[in-house]
């Protein structure tokens, strides 16, 4: 009998986890800071999801934003975080080492799949930077990584599709391409019909909030001026995560 493609949600929060498997999500991406593409979360959100959900964790590893060769204090945080967050009851780890001529960074990634310690291994969309994605994915199968985050090297997983479905073929099950980006509703079953993916992560599921604790001090602004507001956030609706479910459930009948 075939089985649904298994739905990952991208998740800024504990609460946006939490919503996510109240949508019917079947894992998250925890992360924090998705206005700079996800960063290490804490320890604390962690803990939280695990506490009060069933869902499958796989925790973002990312010391800093812009890019993705760190320096050897950032590499060292990065091996720290992940055995905290692989004793404290992650079910994956998902991380992207590139060396500076932008290939993946074959010695770091082995590194840390040893510290995840039997965990799975996601590399993220840092494949999408890389000069040549074939080379890319048998350095990452030679590194024991099991899945690989793409949007096939476009602006969503839909303008990569072709890519996507050639990456899949190329892994040959030695690896996990799960398309991301730009994946609602309304294209989740077509990109999965062509690409034949068997894992998709989305992360347009989310709402506006705001929070009005500035309101006598509306224009001071804590981070740079491009930041978002300091009145709003982004949350998780469980509604939007359903839908994508129900479009994965008919999409397979």
């Amino acid at each position: 009998m075939k089985t649904n493609p298994l739905l990952e949600i991208c998740c800024g929060s504990a609460d946006d986890a939490i919503e996510s498997w109240h949508g019917g999500a079947n894992r998250v991406e925890l992360c924090s800071s998705l206005f700079l593409g996800g960063l290490t979360p804490t320890l604390g959100a962690l803990l939280e999801v695990k506490e009060k959900t069933g869902i499958q964790v796989a925790v973002m590893v990312r010391p800093r934003q812009g890019g993705f060769c760190y320096s050897e204090t950032d590499f060292a945080v990065a091996l720290r975080d992940a055995a905290l967050f692989a004793r404290q009851g992650a079910d994956a780890l998902v991380t992207g080492f590139l060396s500076v001529d932008g290939r993946v960074d074959l010695a770091r990634t082995k590194a840390f799949v040893e510290v995840a310690n039997g965990l799975p291994v996601c590399f993220h969309r840092a494949i999408d930077l890389v000069p040549d994605w074939r080379e890319a994915l048998d350095v990452l199968a030679e590194a024991g990584v099991t899945r690989v985050l793409s949007s096939g090297q476009g602006h969503s997983a839909w303008e990569g599709h072709d890519t996507l479905k050639q990456m899949i073929d190329y892994a040959a099950g030695r690896l996990v391409i799960m398309p991301g980006g730009g994946i609602r509703a309304h294209n989740i079953g077509d990109l999965l019909a062509y690409t034949g993916a068997t894992e998709v992560h989305s992360g347009g599921v989310s709402d506006m909030h705001y929070d009005h604790s500035n309101a006598h001090n509306p224009s001071l602004r804590f981070g740079d001026v491009q930041s978002p507001a300091e009145n709003t956030y982004r949350q998780v609706n469980r509604e939007k995560v359903r839908a994508l479910v129900d479009a994965l459930t008919v999409s397979e009948k």
